[in-house]
């Protein structure tokens, strides 16, 4: 038999299938190589964002073990509500600061993160879910805006992530309380009860000389429920009351001024619960009643004076604002503390009612971490927190939480603004 023909020098000795192989394998090895690279550190694993402060997976709670414990906010960047989302952030912002130059939460530092949803709940569901999902955020906090947060806490509820301290006043945060859903302040319900005690008690009105103005949304749905709460309690009735509303997406307040023009000279007082734009244009166009006006903490109380006094509104001591803390120029620790961070990390920032908040829900919430001790996780820091009592934070009211009371204060301050735009403290009884 004659011998096979030898190959020539650098030629293959395989055939075409073996290549194949070869080729398959090389390919296999280059993708576990990148895959190795990711978990590395140069490729985003997700793991690896849990780690650094956020949750393990959706439909679970949340374990801090990295050397951060990132927080999310959804609130209104933009829109009537922006002015409370920004304010709420500011003092988010100074608390945590503070907190991170003595020393973090056992070692590890706070960071936030912040997305607008302009308190559309269109997009506050999809901002908790990228908050959770995407950026692996700890918790979530300070939501503005009851439309918003409806949206978002279910979400946050699925995924049994912490939902804290939101700025709004509906009722449906507040009973029965959610396990993962905790809220720093009265509600607009409890304002507007307090208001409608100051319109009746003190300026000693009748029912039938007030107005009720309110958003057309959950928020106006809890003031009036205070109103007529108040009323009852005095054995009055709320029939005779002017109920009118807006849109909370529009600045078109035409027909509730109808409605007051209407009613006319016996009107004496309104009980409002509306942002500072719709809300100086209402009182605007009302003013020659000579009304005496009360509004909740859903308005920025400094942005409603300044535009109260760029309108040329007359302000005669009859324009109150209901407040869930202190006067920002108020004496108190906390208060004095908060001004003295405001200057220093927020220079140009006046102090103001909601930025004031969101600081001390801030301390709050960093009183729950501490608690909660070095192994940190959702559930554990849910059970400090509603084993939170008698929290002393300096502005002369302790608060806490429970099983079964997820509010930490029913507090409600009165304010009375001034020519000049300030505010002095009055009493609401």
């Amino acid at each position: 038999r004659p011998l096979a023909a030898r190959p020539a020098p650098g030629a293959s000795v395989l055939p075409p299938a073996a290549w194949a192989g070869i080729a398959v394998a090389a390919l296999l090895l280059v993708l576990g190589g990148l895959a190795l690279r990711n978990r590395s550190g140069q490729g985003p694993d997700p793991r690896e964002k849990a780690a650094a402060g956020g949750t393990a997976g959706p439909g679970t709670s949340g374990a801090a073990t990295g050397k951060e414990i990132l927080l999310g906010m959804s609130a209104a960047f933009s829109g009537t509500h922006k002015e409370l989302g920004r304010g709420m952030k500011i003092g988010f912002e100074l608390a945590l600061s503070a907190a991170n130059e003595a020393g973090g939460i056992a070692g590890r530092k706070l960071r936030l993160v912040a997305l607008d949803d302009g308190n559309d709940p269109a997009r506050s569901a999809p901002a908790m879910r990228e908050l959770i999902d995407s950026r692996h955020v700890f918790a979530v906090l300070g939501s503005v805006g009851s439309a918003g947060a409806a949206a978002a806490i279910p979400v946050a509820m699925e995924r049994k992530v912490l939902f804290f301290g939101a700025a709004g006043g509906d009722e449906a945060r507040r009973s029965p309380p959610d396990r993962y859903v905790f809220s720093f302040r009265a509600g607009y319900a409890e304002e507007a009860q307090a208001a409608t005690r100051y319109l009746t008690t003190v300026r000693r009105f009748e029912p039938e000389e007030l107005a009720f103005f309110g958003q057309d949304d959950a928020d106006g749905e809890a003031g009036w429920a205070g109103l007529v709460r108040e009323l009852e309690r005095q054995g009055k009735n709320a029939g005779g009351v002017l109920r009118t509303a807006f849109r909370p997406d529009s600045l078109d307040v035409s027909e509730a001024v109808a409605k007051v023009r209407k009613r006319g000279k016996r009107l004496r007082g309104v009980v409002m619960v509306a942002t500072h734009e719709p809300a100086v244009r209402f009182m605007g166009a009302t003013s020659r009643a000579r009304l005496v006006y009360t509004n909740t903490s859903a308005v920025e109380s400094a942005a409603l004076s300044e535009g109260l006094l760029e309108a040329r509104v007359p302000i005669r001591d009859n324009v109150v604002v209901t407040q869930v803390v202190p006067l920002p120029s108020s004496q108190s620790t906390a208060v004095i503390k908060y001004r003295q961070l405001l200057a220093a990390r927020a220079q140009g920032e006046p102090p103001a009612s909601l930025s004031l908040e969101g600081y001390l829900t801030g301390l709050l919430l960093i009183e729950g971490l501490k608690r909660a001790g070095p192994d940190l996780d959702t559930e554990k820091l849910v059970d400090a927190l509603e084993g939170l009592h008698d929290v002393d934070l300096g502005i002369g009211i302790r608060l806490g939480f429970g099983p079964k009371e997820h509010q930490a204060s029913h507090k409600v301050w009165g304010t009375l603004l001034q020519r000049d735009g300030s505010y002095r403290a009055i009493d609401l009884e």
